[in-house]
Protein backbone atom coordinates (compact mmCIF):
# COMPACT_ATOMS: atom_id res chain seq x y z
CA UNK A 1 0.00 0.00 0.00
CA UNK A 2 1.26 3.50 -1.27
CA UNK A 3 2.56 5.55 1.91
CA UNK A 4 1.31 9.55 1.43
CA UNK A 5 4.20 11.80 2.72
CA UNK A 6 3.01 14.78 4.45
CA UNK A 7 4.78 17.58 4.47
CA UNK A 8 2.62 20.56 5.84
CA UNK A 9 1.59 21.35 2.03
CA UNK A 10 -0.03 19.46 -0.66
CA UNK A 11 -2.44 17.23 1.52
CA UNK A 12 -5.37 16.74 -1.12
CA UNK A 13 -9.35 15.76 -0.43
CA UNK A 14 -8.86 12.63 -2.16
CA UNK A 15 -5.94 11.54 -0.01
CA UNK A 16 -7.48 12.37 3.13
CA UNK A 17 -10.60 9.69 1.88
CA UNK A 18 -8.23 7.29 1.56
CA UNK A 19 -6.46 7.90 4.99
CA UNK A 20 -9.91 8.00 6.55
CA UNK A 21 -11.71 5.51 4.69
CA UNK A 22 -9.27 3.09 3.19
CA UNK A 23 -6.94 3.12 6.45
CA UNK A 24 -4.21 4.43 3.97
CA UNK A 25 -0.50 4.63 5.92
CA UNK A 26 1.17 8.57 6.09
CA UNK A 27 5.09 9.11 7.03
CA UNK A 28 6.54 12.71 7.85
CA UNK A 29 9.04 13.79 4.95
CA UNK A 30 12.42 14.99 6.36
CA UNK A 31 11.58 18.35 5.57
CA UNK A 32 8.90 18.81 7.69
CA UNK A 33 11.14 16.99 10.47
CA UNK A 34 13.61 19.60 10.51
CA UNK A 35 10.60 22.22 10.44
CA UNK A 36 9.58 21.02 13.69
CA UNK A 37 12.27 20.40 15.15
CA UNK A 38 13.74 24.01 14.50
CA UNK A 39 10.06 25.48 15.82
CA UNK A 40 10.22 23.36 18.74
CA UNK A 41 13.63 24.76 19.59
CA UNK A 42 12.97 28.46 19.00
CA UNK A 43 10.28 28.40 21.44
CA UNK A 44 12.51 26.94 24.09
CA UNK A 45 14.35 29.80 23.15
CA UNK A 46 12.13 32.19 23.75
CA UNK A 47 10.79 31.00 26.89
CA UNK A 48 14.48 30.78 28.72
CA UNK A 49 14.84 34.63 26.84
CA UNK A 50 11.79 35.53 29.56
CA UNK A 51 9.73 36.12 26.89
CA UNK A 52 5.99 35.25 27.36
CA UNK A 53 4.58 32.59 24.88
CA UNK A 54 0.65 31.95 24.79
CA UNK A 55 0.46 28.31 25.78
CA UNK A 56 3.80 27.77 27.11
CA UNK A 57 4.14 29.58 30.24
CA UNK A 58 1.60 31.77 29.90
CA UNK A 59 -1.96 30.19 30.19
CA UNK A 60 -4.85 30.24 27.69
CA UNK A 61 -7.79 31.85 26.93
CA UNK A 62 -9.19 34.00 29.89
CA UNK A 63 -5.81 33.09 31.77
CA UNK A 64 -3.31 34.20 29.23
CA UNK A 65 -2.49 36.85 31.82
CA UNK A 66 -0.88 33.84 34.32
CA UNK A 67 2.47 32.46 34.66
CA UNK A 68 2.96 28.73 33.89
CA UNK A 69 6.12 27.31 35.83
CA UNK A 70 8.74 25.20 34.01
CA UNK A 71 8.48 22.42 36.36
CA UNK A 72 4.56 22.08 35.82
CA UNK A 73 4.51 21.81 32.15
CA UNK A 74 3.61 18.39 31.60
CA UNK A 75 0.84 18.99 34.53
CA UNK A 76 -0.23 21.71 33.44
CA UNK A 77 -0.80 20.53 29.90
CA UNK A 78 -2.94 17.64 31.18
CA UNK A 79 -5.24 19.78 32.67
CA UNK A 80 -5.61 21.86 29.87
CA UNK A 81 -6.68 18.63 28.32
CA UNK A 82 -8.59 17.50 30.54
CA UNK A 83 -10.24 20.66 31.10
CA UNK A 84 -11.48 21.20 27.20
CA UNK A 85 -13.06 18.10 27.36
CA UNK A 86 -16.35 19.04 27.31
CA UNK A 87 -18.22 18.05 24.01
CA UNK A 88 -20.84 15.66 23.89
CA UNK A 89 -22.72 12.84 22.11
CA UNK A 90 -23.22 11.04 19.55
CA UNK A 91 -19.53 9.97 19.05
CA UNK A 92 -17.97 10.79 15.82
CA UNK A 93 -17.76 8.26 13.11
CA UNK A 94 -14.05 6.29 13.03
CA UNK A 95 -13.33 7.87 9.43
CA UNK A 96 -14.00 10.93 10.60
CA UNK A 97 -11.75 11.35 13.24
CA UNK A 98 -9.34 9.93 10.52
CA UNK A 99 -9.75 12.71 8.70
CA UNK A 100 -9.26 15.55 11.33
CA UNK A 101 -6.15 13.38 12.25
CA UNK A 102 -4.36 13.54 9.46
CA UNK A 103 -5.13 17.46 8.42
CA UNK A 104 -4.16 18.34 11.88
CA UNK A 105 -1.01 16.58 11.30
CA UNK A 106 -0.18 18.04 8.30
CA UNK A 107 -1.12 22.02 9.39
CA UNK A 108 1.15 21.19 12.85
CA UNK A 109 3.96 20.06 9.89
CA UNK A 110 3.67 23.47 8.38
CA UNK A 111 5.97 24.30 11.65
CA UNK A 112 4.09 27.18 13.30
CA UNK A 113 3.05 25.10 15.75
CA UNK A 114 5.92 24.32 18.37
CA UNK A 115 3.95 21.15 19.26
CA UNK A 116 6.85 17.97 19.97
CA UNK A 117 8.30 15.98 17.12
CA UNK A 118 7.43 12.98 19.16
CA UNK A 119 3.82 14.34 19.52
CA UNK A 120 3.30 14.45 15.80
CA UNK A 121 4.78 10.96 15.56
CA UNK A 122 1.99 9.80 17.34
CA UNK A 123 -0.37 11.05 15.43
CA UNK A 124 1.18 9.18 12.72
CA UNK A 125 1.50 5.92 15.13
CA UNK A 126 -2.23 5.97 16.18
CA UNK A 127 -3.31 6.77 12.27
CA UNK A 128 -0.79 3.75 11.01
CA UNK A 129 -1.84 1.48 13.57
CA UNK A 130 -5.56 2.18 13.83
CA UNK A 131 -6.18 3.56 16.90
CA UNK A 132 -8.72 6.47 16.74
CA UNK A 133 -9.95 8.48 19.76
CA UNK A 134 -13.55 8.49 20.35
CA UNK A 135 -14.85 11.73 19.56
CA UNK A 136 -18.59 13.35 20.56
CA UNK A 137 -19.41 15.12 17.70
CA UNK A 138 -21.07 18.40 19.38
CA UNK A 139 -19.87 21.07 21.34
CA UNK A 140 -17.36 22.74 19.34
CA UNK A 141 -18.01 26.64 18.04
CA UNK A 142 -16.10 26.03 15.25
CA UNK A 143 -13.31 29.10 16.24
CA UNK A 144 -10.81 25.95 16.81
CA UNK A 145 -12.22 23.09 17.69
CA UNK A 146 -11.03 23.05 21.22
CA UNK A 147 -14.31 21.25 22.81
CA UNK A 148 -13.91 18.10 20.32
CA UNK A 149 -10.08 17.67 19.60
CA UNK A 150 -9.40 17.72 23.07
CA UNK A 151 -10.38 14.16 23.54
CA UNK A 152 -7.47 13.40 21.14
CA UNK A 153 -5.20 14.42 23.52
CA UNK A 154 -7.18 12.89 25.97
CA UNK A 155 -6.29 9.47 23.92
CA UNK A 156 -2.85 10.10 23.48
CA UNK A 157 -2.16 10.72 27.25
CA UNK A 158 -3.48 7.27 27.79
CA UNK A 159 -7.13 8.22 29.26
CA UNK A 160 -10.28 8.06 27.58
CA UNK A 161 -11.43 5.60 25.14
CA UNK A 162 -10.39 4.79 21.11
CA UNK A 163 -11.52 2.03 18.84
CA UNK A 164 -8.27 -0.25 18.15
CA UNK A 165 -8.99 -1.76 15.27
CA UNK A 166 -12.74 -1.47 15.01
CA UNK A 167 -13.02 -2.62 18.12
CA UNK A 168 -13.46 0.20 21.43
CA UNK A 169 -11.74 -0.11 24.13
CA UNK A 170 -9.66 1.84 26.91
CA UNK A 171 -7.12 4.19 24.94
CA UNK A 172 -4.04 2.75 27.44
CA UNK A 173 -4.89 -1.23 26.39
CA UNK A 174 -5.09 0.01 22.72
CA UNK A 175 -1.54 2.21 22.80
CA UNK A 176 -0.20 -0.90 24.60
CA UNK A 177 -1.17 -3.56 22.57
CA UNK A 178 0.32 -1.49 19.61
CA UNK A 179 3.64 -1.31 21.39
CA UNK A 180 3.35 2.40 21.49
CA UNK A 181 3.79 4.61 24.86
CA UNK A 182 1.67 7.44 26.25
CA UNK A 183 2.10 10.78 25.08
CA UNK A 184 3.99 13.03 27.68
CA UNK A 185 3.30 16.56 27.19
CA UNK A 186 5.57 19.38 27.05
CA UNK A 187 4.69 23.32 26.95
CA UNK A 188 2.34 24.21 24.11
CA UNK A 189 1.92 20.72 23.53
CA UNK A 190 -1.95 21.23 24.65
CA UNK A 191 -2.40 23.77 22.81
CA UNK A 192 -1.44 22.39 19.68
CA UNK A 193 -3.70 19.71 19.93
CA UNK A 194 -7.02 21.28 21.22
CA UNK A 195 -6.57 24.53 18.61
CA UNK A 196 -7.23 23.82 15.33
CA UNK A 197 -10.18 23.62 13.17
CA UNK A 198 -9.67 20.08 11.85
CA UNK A 199 -12.81 18.85 13.08
CA UNK A 200 -14.79 21.15 10.65
CA UNK A 201 -12.01 20.73 7.91
CA UNK A 202 -11.82 17.23 7.90
CA UNK A 203 -15.68 16.51 7.79
CA UNK A 204 -15.97 19.29 5.13
CA UNK A 205 -13.40 17.82 3.46
CA UNK A 206 -14.71 14.02 3.65
CA UNK A 207 -18.24 15.79 2.13
CA UNK A 208 -16.43 17.31 -1.01
CA UNK A 209 -16.62 14.01 -3.06
CA UNK A 210 -20.07 13.56 -2.21
CA UNK A 211 -21.10 16.78 -3.28
CA UNK A 212 -19.06 16.10 -6.66
CA UNK A 213 -20.79 12.83 -6.90
CA UNK A 214 -24.42 14.12 -6.54
CA UNK A 215 -24.19 17.24 -8.86
CA UNK A 216 -23.66 14.15 -11.77
CA UNK A 217 -26.26 12.31 -10.37
CA UNK A 218 -29.08 15.55 -10.36
CA UNK A 219 -28.11 15.85 -13.84
CA UNK A 220 -28.97 12.37 -15.14
CA UNK A 221 -31.93 12.39 -13.31
CA UNK A 222 -33.21 15.29 -15.05
CA UNK A 223 -32.19 14.14 -18.36
CA UNK A 224 -33.47 10.75 -17.50
CA UNK A 225 -36.74 12.89 -16.35
CA UNK A 226 -36.46 15.14 -19.99
CA UNK A 227 -36.99 11.85 -21.60
CA UNK A 228 -39.74 10.63 -19.99
CA UNK A 229 -41.31 14.41 -20.43
CA UNK A 230 -40.40 14.53 -23.83
CA UNK A 231 -38.56 17.99 -22.73
CA UNK A 232 -37.02 20.66 -25.54
CA UNK A 233 -33.18 20.41 -24.94
CA UNK A 234 -32.43 23.05 -26.62
CA UNK A 235 -30.95 25.06 -23.88
CA UNK A 236 -28.27 22.66 -23.30
CA UNK A 237 -27.13 23.66 -26.71
CA UNK A 238 -23.06 24.20 -26.13
CA UNK A 239 -23.02 28.13 -27.94
CA UNK A 240 -25.98 29.27 -25.51
CA UNK A 241 -24.24 28.02 -22.63
CA UNK A 242 -20.81 29.73 -23.65
CA UNK A 243 -22.82 32.92 -24.34
CA UNK A 244 -23.93 33.00 -20.80
CA UNK A 245 -19.71 32.31 -19.36
CA UNK A 246 -20.97 30.81 -16.27
CA UNK A 247 -18.50 27.88 -15.86
CA UNK A 248 -20.51 25.60 -13.44
CA UNK A 249 -23.71 26.08 -16.10
CA UNK A 250 -21.35 25.22 -19.00
CA UNK A 251 -19.68 21.94 -16.90
CA UNK A 252 -23.38 20.67 -16.01
CA UNK A 253 -24.65 21.50 -19.53
CA UNK A 254 -21.55 19.22 -21.14
CA UNK A 255 -22.34 16.42 -18.81
CA UNK A 256 -26.36 16.62 -19.48
CA UNK A 257 -25.47 16.89 -23.38
CA UNK A 258 -23.16 13.17 -23.09
CA UNK A 259 -25.91 11.76 -21.30
CA UNK A 260 -28.27 12.64 -23.33
CA UNK A 261 -26.22 11.91 -26.74
CA UNK A 262 -28.27 9.41 -29.55
CA UNK A 263 -31.53 9.97 -27.54
CA UNK A 264 -34.93 10.65 -28.77
CA UNK A 265 -34.61 14.12 -28.17
CA UNK A 266 -32.87 15.33 -30.84
CA UNK A 267 -35.24 14.43 -32.98
CA UNK A 268 -38.28 16.76 -33.99
CA UNK A 269 -41.37 16.04 -32.21
CA UNK A 270 -45.00 17.73 -32.69
CA UNK A 271 -46.16 17.21 -29.29
CA UNK A 272 -43.17 19.08 -27.61
CA UNK A 273 -43.38 22.05 -25.71
CA UNK A 274 -41.84 25.39 -26.91
CA UNK A 275 -40.38 26.18 -23.63
CA UNK A 276 -40.49 23.86 -20.41
CA UNK A 277 -40.96 24.75 -16.90
CA UNK A 278 -38.36 26.69 -15.57
CA UNK A 279 -37.15 23.56 -13.29
CA UNK A 280 -36.57 21.38 -16.11
CA UNK A 281 -35.37 23.86 -18.62
CA UNK A 282 -32.69 25.43 -16.33
CA UNK A 283 -32.10 22.46 -14.20
CA UNK A 284 -28.60 21.97 -15.15
CA UNK A 285 -28.19 25.14 -14.62
CA UNK A 286 -29.18 25.12 -11.14
CA UNK A 287 -26.57 22.03 -10.56
CA UNK A 288 -24.19 24.42 -12.19
CA UNK A 289 -24.55 27.11 -9.62
CA UNK A 290 -23.75 24.14 -7.06
CA UNK A 291 -20.58 23.37 -8.55
CA UNK A 292 -19.66 26.91 -8.44
CA UNK A 293 -20.29 27.05 -4.68
CA UNK A 294 -18.34 24.04 -4.49
CA UNK A 295 -15.38 24.97 -6.25
CA UNK A 296 -15.54 28.08 -4.09
CA UNK A 297 -15.52 25.56 -0.86
CA UNK A 298 -12.80 23.52 -2.08
CA UNK A 299 -10.19 26.51 -3.08
CA UNK A 300 -10.46 27.87 0.52
CA UNK A 301 -10.92 24.64 2.51
CA UNK A 302 -7.65 23.43 0.36
CA UNK A 303 -5.63 26.17 1.94
CA UNK A 304 -6.82 25.13 5.53
CA UNK A 305 -6.11 21.79 4.82
CA UNK A 306 -2.19 22.97 4.08
CA UNK A 307 -1.57 25.90 5.87
CA UNK A 308 -1.61 26.50 10.01
CA UNK A 309 -4.17 27.81 11.97
CA UNK A 310 -2.46 27.81 15.07
CA UNK A 311 -2.08 30.95 17.34
CA UNK A 312 0.03 32.34 18.50
CA UNK A 313 1.85 31.74 14.71
CA UNK A 314 5.93 30.64 14.88
CA UNK A 315 8.03 32.20 12.12
CA UNK A 316 10.86 29.75 12.36
CA UNK A 317 12.88 31.47 9.21
CA UNK A 318 12.34 34.94 11.39
CA UNK A 319 13.28 33.54 14.78
CA UNK A 320 10.08 34.92 15.98
CA UNK A 321 6.37 34.47 16.85
CA UNK A 322 3.29 36.20 16.73
CA UNK A 323 0.00 36.61 18.10
CA UNK A 324 -2.21 35.52 14.95
CA UNK A 325 -5.60 34.87 14.70
CA UNK A 326 -4.90 32.19 11.86
CA UNK A 327 -7.31 29.65 13.15
CA UNK A 328 -10.34 32.00 11.61
CA UNK A 329 -12.42 29.97 8.94
CA UNK A 330 -15.02 31.76 8.37
CA UNK A 331 -14.15 31.87 4.40
CA UNK A 332 -15.03 28.30 3.73
CA UNK A 333 -17.13 27.82 6.24
CA UNK A 334 -19.72 30.61 5.08
CA UNK A 335 -18.94 29.17 1.67
CA UNK A 336 -19.83 25.88 3.29
CA UNK A 337 -23.23 27.86 4.06
CA UNK A 338 -23.37 28.94 0.18
CA UNK A 339 -22.95 25.38 -0.87
CA UNK A 340 -26.12 24.56 1.69
CA UNK A 341 -28.37 26.77 -0.14
CA UNK A 342 -27.52 26.17 -3.63
CA UNK A 343 -28.35 22.51 -2.65
CA UNK A 344 -31.70 23.24 -1.30
CA UNK A 345 -31.98 24.99 -4.76
CA UNK A 346 -31.20 21.82 -6.45
CA UNK A 347 -33.51 19.55 -4.20
CA UNK A 348 -36.72 22.40 -5.15
CA UNK A 349 -36.10 22.00 -8.73
CA UNK A 350 -35.87 18.23 -8.42
CA UNK A 351 -39.08 17.98 -6.29
CA UNK A 352 -40.98 20.14 -8.95
CA UNK A 353 -39.61 18.40 -11.97
CA UNK A 354 -40.88 15.04 -10.15
CA UNK A 355 -44.53 17.13 -9.67
CA UNK A 356 -44.76 17.71 -13.18
CA UNK A 357 -44.30 13.81 -14.28
CA UNK A 358 -46.92 13.29 -12.68
CA UNK A 359 -49.33 15.86 -14.30
CA UNK A 360 -50.74 15.20 -17.37
CA UNK A 361 -51.09 18.75 -18.78
CA UNK A 362 -47.11 18.50 -18.37
CA UNK A 363 -46.64 14.99 -19.53
CA UNK A 364 -49.50 14.34 -21.89
CA UNK A 365 -49.15 10.40 -19.60
CA UNK A 366 -51.46 8.87 -17.32
CA UNK A 367 -51.89 11.01 -14.01
CA UNK A 368 -49.85 9.87 -11.53
CA UNK A 369 -47.91 7.41 -14.04
CA UNK A 370 -50.34 5.12 -13.21
CA UNK A 371 -50.64 1.85 -15.72
CA UNK A 372 -54.64 1.66 -15.16
CA UNK A 373 -56.19 5.27 -14.26
CA UNK A 374 -58.81 3.96 -11.82
CA UNK A 375 -57.36 0.62 -10.70
CA UNK A 376 -53.61 1.28 -9.83
CA UNK A 377 -52.84 4.89 -7.39
CA UNK A 378 -49.34 4.75 -8.50
CA UNK A 379 -47.58 7.59 -7.69
CA UNK A 380 -50.37 9.36 -5.96
CA UNK A 381 -49.20 10.05 -2.59
CA UNK A 382 -45.12 9.38 -2.75
CA UNK A 383 -45.08 13.46 -3.08
CA UNK A 384 -45.60 13.78 0.56
CA UNK A 385 -42.29 12.27 1.21
CA UNK A 386 -39.99 14.14 -0.85
CA UNK A 387 -41.85 17.32 0.27
CA UNK A 388 -41.28 16.56 3.33
CA UNK A 389 -37.74 16.13 2.93
CA UNK A 390 -37.10 19.16 1.04
CA UNK A 391 -38.73 21.19 4.29
CA UNK A 392 -36.46 19.70 6.10
CA UNK A 393 -33.52 20.75 3.50
CA UNK A 394 -35.14 24.06 3.29
CA UNK A 395 -34.46 24.20 7.36
CA UNK A 396 -31.02 22.66 6.89
CA UNK A 397 -29.97 25.54 4.71
CA UNK A 398 -30.48 28.10 6.88
CA UNK A 399 -27.00 30.24 8.16
CA UNK A 400 -25.93 29.05 11.18
CA UNK A 401 -22.58 30.46 11.21
CA UNK A 402 -23.65 33.64 12.95
CA UNK A 403 -25.05 32.43 16.09
CA UNK A 404 -22.55 32.71 18.29
CA UNK A 405 -21.92 33.76 22.00
CA UNK A 406 -19.10 35.73 23.43
CA UNK A 407 -17.65 33.42 25.87
CA UNK A 408 -13.85 32.97 28.41
CA UNK A 409 -14.58 36.24 30.22
CA UNK A 410 -15.66 38.19 26.36
CA UNK A 411 -12.35 37.08 25.00
CA UNK A 412 -13.57 34.72 22.52
CA UNK A 413 -16.30 37.33 21.03
CA UNK A 414 -16.22 35.63 17.43
CA UNK A 415 -17.04 32.11 16.25
CA UNK A 416 -18.78 30.61 13.39
CA UNK A 417 -20.15 26.68 14.24
CA UNK A 418 -18.30 25.15 11.35
CA UNK A 419 -18.79 21.69 12.58
CA UNK A 420 -22.20 22.31 13.41
CA UNK A 421 -22.51 24.23 9.04
CA UNK A 422 -20.69 20.97 7.19
CA UNK A 423 -22.89 18.33 10.01
CA UNK A 424 -26.21 20.01 8.27
CA UNK A 425 -24.47 19.82 4.50
CA UNK A 426 -24.19 15.76 5.32
CA UNK A 427 -28.16 15.50 6.43
CA UNK A 428 -28.68 17.89 3.03
CA UNK A 429 -26.82 15.55 1.23
CA UNK A 430 -28.89 12.39 2.37
CA UNK A 431 -32.02 13.75 2.05
CA UNK A 432 -31.10 14.84 -1.46
CA UNK A 433 -30.54 11.17 -2.00
CA UNK A 434 -33.64 9.89 -1.40
CA UNK A 435 -35.04 13.00 -2.61
CA UNK A 436 -33.70 12.11 -6.48
CA UNK A 437 -34.55 8.49 -5.87
CA UNK A 438 -37.93 9.40 -5.91
CA UNK A 439 -36.69 11.77 -9.29
CA UNK A 440 -35.49 8.84 -10.79
CA UNK A 441 -38.85 6.22 -10.02
CA UNK A 442 -41.07 8.48 -11.72
CA UNK A 443 -38.58 9.49 -14.91
CA UNK A 444 -38.09 5.41 -15.56
CA UNK A 445 -41.94 4.99 -15.13
CA UNK A 446 -42.58 8.05 -17.35
CA UNK A 447 -39.98 6.22 -19.84
CA UNK A 448 -41.92 3.43 -19.79
CA UNK A 449 -45.29 4.60 -20.48
CA UNK A 450 -44.11 6.89 -23.25
CA UNK A 451 -42.74 3.88 -24.87
CA UNK A 452 -39.11 5.20 -25.33
CA UNK A 453 -36.79 3.66 -27.67
CA UNK A 454 -34.00 5.53 -28.31
CA UNK A 455 -32.31 6.89 -25.37
CA UNK A 456 -29.37 8.54 -24.54
CA UNK A 457 -26.00 6.83 -23.91
CA UNK A 458 -26.17 7.47 -20.24
CA UNK A 459 -29.48 7.32 -19.57
CA UNK A 460 -29.91 4.20 -20.89
CA UNK A 461 -27.29 2.77 -18.90
CA UNK A 462 -28.56 4.45 -15.78
CA UNK A 463 -32.50 2.82 -16.89
CA UNK A 464 -30.89 -0.98 -17.29
CA UNK A 465 -30.05 -0.52 -14.21
CA UNK A 466 -32.67 1.06 -12.00
CA UNK A 467 -35.13 -1.19 -13.99
CA UNK A 468 -33.06 -4.42 -12.56
CA UNK A 469 -34.08 -3.54 -9.01
CA UNK A 470 -37.07 -1.40 -9.35
CA UNK A 471 -40.04 -2.90 -11.76
CA UNK A 472 -42.37 -1.47 -13.65
CA UNK A 473 -45.10 -0.05 -11.19
CA UNK A 474 -47.68 -2.03 -12.65
CA UNK A 475 -49.77 -2.57 -9.64
CA UNK A 476 -49.55 -0.69 -6.11
CA UNK A 477 -46.94 -1.69 -3.45
CA UNK A 478 -45.38 -0.62 -1.19
CA UNK A 479 -43.53 2.38 -1.97
CA UNK A 480 -41.24 2.61 0.96
CA UNK A 481 -39.06 -0.65 -0.32
CA UNK A 482 -39.03 1.24 -3.88
CA UNK A 483 -37.49 4.23 -1.99
CA UNK A 484 -34.85 3.16 -0.41
CA UNK A 485 -33.71 0.79 -3.26
CA UNK A 486 -33.23 3.99 -5.31
CA UNK A 487 -31.58 5.42 -2.35
CA UNK A 488 -29.03 2.42 -2.02
CA UNK A 489 -28.35 2.62 -5.65
CA UNK A 490 -26.77 6.13 -5.25
CA UNK A 491 -25.75 6.04 -1.98
CA UNK A 492 -23.85 2.71 -3.31
CA UNK A 493 -22.15 4.77 -6.30
CA UNK A 494 -23.46 1.92 -8.17
CA UNK A 495 -25.54 4.38 -10.42
CA UNK A 496 -22.11 6.30 -11.30
CA UNK A 497 -20.02 3.42 -12.10
CA UNK A 498 -23.22 2.08 -14.41
CA UNK A 499 -23.21 5.52 -16.50
CA UNK A 500 -19.14 5.73 -16.66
Amino acid sequence: MDTIMLNGRGLTFDQVKEVAYNKKPVEITEEAEDTIKKARALIFKLADEGYPVYGLNRGVGWNKDKYVFSEFFQKYNENLINAHCVAVGPDAKIEEVRAMMVIRLNTALCGSTGMAPELLHLYRDFLNNDIVPVIPRRGSIGEADIATLSHIGLAMIGQGDVFYNGERMAASKAIEMAGLKPAELGPKDGLGIVSSNAHGAGLAALAVKEVEELIEISNLAYCLGMEGLNGNIESLDEKVNEARKMKGQMECAAQCREFLSDSYLHEPHKERALQDSLAYRGAFAVNGSVLDSLNYVKENLEIQLNSTDDNPCILVEEGRLSVSTNFEPTTWVVGIEMLNIALSHMSKTACHRTIKLSDPSFTKLTRFLTPSEGDVIAYGTIQKCFTSLDTEIRMLANPSSMDYFSVAGNIEDHANNSPLVVDKLFKILDNLRYIIGMELMHAVQAIDLRKVDAMGTGTRKAYDLIRSEIPFLENDRCLSVDIKKAYDIIKSGRLLEAVK
